[in-house]
């Protein structure tokens, strides 16, 4: 329904006989990031065992696959594709046997110079098997002269542009690589023995991990039977000095009950909701989320704005990827398959709608059809986020700039074709002002335009691709 969609999420552990269990729990906890396939490697007597396939991680692994994946380390990954086609041999996480031994790598972001590095290995003989980014640092990896992995990962990963979180399993270390910007979340927790690194900390709370820090941007991170051990590199591009950090990780992405960027998700998502009351409060009777993602903004706008909150739309959450739709021309039956409005709720009554973002438009107009049809007698939508502008090209997976109703629209006339009595969205100001910091430590490019890094002609006019801060 949304047309941001999530980008990937990666898991590794260290030194737990139950490794593959307990990553698979994690990918479990991260679904919300990928949707599209699974994987997992373990590491038994130094060699790898895989299993990946497409679809949920509940549908790819089942006991016979898991009982297989022996072993005290492992890592896994789930996708969304964000660069290259859904298929299984973009399936991650992506192995290789290098000089020196097994690797397996899962990666979260966008390699935005993936193109350019690309050309240039294929001319010196490398075949690549997927259509993807992530394949781009094994083939560098297996061109380094060094038989020091991490020295190797140091040179290799200096190449990159734009945004990763790597974790990866050779036949004797757990490591995890994340950029100089820290464009996508990556974190380090523990569980007695073990070491486990992850994309959100909802993944600890599954399995009864602990978290204790974020991998900081820049850093390479391993852990091997000689213990833990971390290293920084200097990304090619030196003028990087400030964190990157994705803003939509807070707005949309993220579970709400995982910290990102040392952030309450949830927390952070009531205060968009609060600063958005502040700047655009109305007269109401009543508001309401669009489920799910709207209902910690919404639970802050009520509070601020001492409006009740209700559950004015229930969403339907046992809708699968397919159904079949009725013969018939049911209006909008798309949206009411996922979303049914109470009209107990709102028959009569001046209603806010709270959204965590606003994208094309088309589903924001039927949401507020539907409202309508519930008997509403004003309908005022509300979105907890800037209007957006440009496309992500760090990881997720946004629509082209035509296709973004607030590049091409005023408020007022995206407010016309939504069909609501008013429409306003937070302001970047309030923005960085309820998250409490500044534009400095954070990529808000879908919404300023200014992207932190050289995007190597990615769809984008030149006087666009370098940040103005």
């Amino acid at each position: 329904m949304k047309a941001w969609r999530e980008e990937c999420g990666v898991f590794g552990i260290w030194g737990d006989p139950e490794a593959s269990r307990l990553t698979y729990l994690g990918l479990y906890a991260m679904q919300h990031r990928g949707q599209e396939s699974a994987g997992i490697v373990s590491l038994q007597e130094r060699e790898h065992i895989h299993h990946k396939g497409l679809g949920l991680v509940g549908d790819v692994f089942d006991e016979n696959s898991l009982d297989r994946l022996k072993g005290n380390a492992a890592v896994g990954h789930v996708r969304y594709s964000t660069t290259g086609q859904n298929l299984l041999t973009n399936a991650q996480p992506l192995t290789a046997q290098l000089l020196n031994g097994p690797i397996a790598l899962a990666h979260n972001g966008n390699i935005v110079n993936h193109q350019i590095l690309k050309d240039s290995l294929k001319k010196s003989g490398s075949i690549f098997h997927g259509t993807n980014d992530t394949e781009i640092l094994l083939h560098l990896l297996s061109k380094n002269p060094s038989n020091d992995l991490i020295l190797a990962l140091q040179e290799s990963v200096a190449k990159i542009q734009g945004a990763f979180s790597f974790v990866i399993l050779s036949h004797d270390k757990l490591v995890a690589v994340r950029d100089p910007w820290g464009f996508r979340p990556l974190v380090l927790g523990r569980k007695k023995g073990a070491v486990i690194l992850a994309s959100e900390t909802c993944a600890f709370d599954l399995i009864g991990a602990d978290y204790e820090r974020e991998i900081e941007p820049g850093e390479i991170f391993w852990v091997d039977e000689q213990g833990e051990h971390s290293v920084r590199f200097q990304n090619e591009e030196k003028a990087v000095q400030k964190k990157s950090q994705c803003i939509f990780e807070h707005i949309y992405f993220a579970r709400p009950d995982s910290l990102v960027f040392s952030r309450s998700v949830y927390q952070t998502r009531k205060a968009f909701g609060a600063m958005l009351a502040r700047e655009s409060g109305v007269e109401a009777d009543v508001v309401i989320p669009v489920p799910d993602s709207g209902v910690p903004a919404a639970l802050g706008y009520s509070f601020e704005s001492r409006i009740p909150y209700e559950l004015g739309i229930i969403r339907n959450h046992y809708v699968g990827r397919t159904f079949i739709q009725p013969a018939q021309n049911v209006r909008d039956f798309g949206v009411k398959i996922k979303l049914n409005p109470q009209s107990a709720v709102l028959s009569g009554q001046r209603v806010v709608v709270i959204d965590d973002s606003l994208v094309r438009g088309t589903t924001s107009k039927k949401i507020v059809n539907l409202i309508r049809q519930a008997g509403a007698k004003e309908v005022h939508m509300r979105i907890a986020c800037p209007p957006t502008i440009g496309p992500c090209y760090y990881g997720v997976d946004t629509p082209e700039k035509d296709q973004l109703i607030a590049a091409n629209h005023s408020i007022e006339k995206i407010r016309e074709f939504i069909g609501a009595d008013s429409l306003a969205y937070l302001s970047t100001e309030g923005l960085f002002k309820a998250i409490q910091s500044n534009e400095q430590n954070f990529c808000a490019a879908c919404f300023t335009g200014h992207y932190p890094t050289e995007l190597f002609g990615l769809n984008l006019p030149q006087s666009s691709s370098k940040s103005k801060r």
